[in-house]
C-alpha cells in the first residue's frame, strides 16, 4: 500500500499561482502512476493531470492544458502540481492518487490509492 498526503493548496487571487504537492509513504513510489483530481461542491471528482511511473509521461484535462504542469520526484517520493494563471473554475479540492501500474489514467476508478484532499480556491 501506499500512504498520500496533498499540501500546498490556499486561497489566491484569479491569475495566481500555486503548487500543490503530495508525498507518499509505503510501498516504493516509483512502482506507481499518479494522478491529480479535483472535485467542486457540488460536482463529480474530474480528472486534472496524470503521469507515468517514470515521470516520463504525462497528459492533462484540456480546461487546465498549458497552465497546469504535472511532475514527480521519486527521489524524493513526491508528487507536484504546478498550477499557474489561475481562474475562479479551478476553486475545488485537490486529491493526488495512486494506480499501481506504469502507466498513468484519467479515469478516476483506476486509482486505488487516495489523499485526503487539499482546498484550493481561486477569488476573482
Amino acid at each position: 500500500q501506499v500512504q498520500l498526503v496533498e499540501s500546498g493548496g490556499g486561497l489566491v487571487q484569479a491569475g495566481g499561482s500555486l503548487r500543490l504537492s503530495c508525498a507518499a509513504s509505503g510501498r516504493t513510489f516509483s512502482s506507481y502512476a499518479m494522478g491529480w483530481f479535483r472535485q467542486a461542491p457540488g460536482k463529480e471528482r474530474e480528472f486534472v493531470a496524470t503521469i507515468s511511473w517514470s515521470g516520463g509521461s504525462t497528459d492533462y484535462a484540456d480546461s487546465v492544458k498549458g497552465r497546469f504542469t504535472i511532475s514527480r520526484d521519486n527521489a524524493k517520493n513526491t508528487l507536484y502540481l504546478q498550477m499557474n494563471s489561475l481562474k475562479p473554475e479551478d476553486t475545488a479540492v485537490y486529491y493526488c492518487a495512486a494506480r499501481y501500474f506504469r502507466g498513468g489514467s484519467s479515469n478516476h476508478h483506476e486509482y486505488a490509492y487516495w489523499g485526503q484532499g487539499t482546498q484550493v480556491t481561486v477569488s476573482s
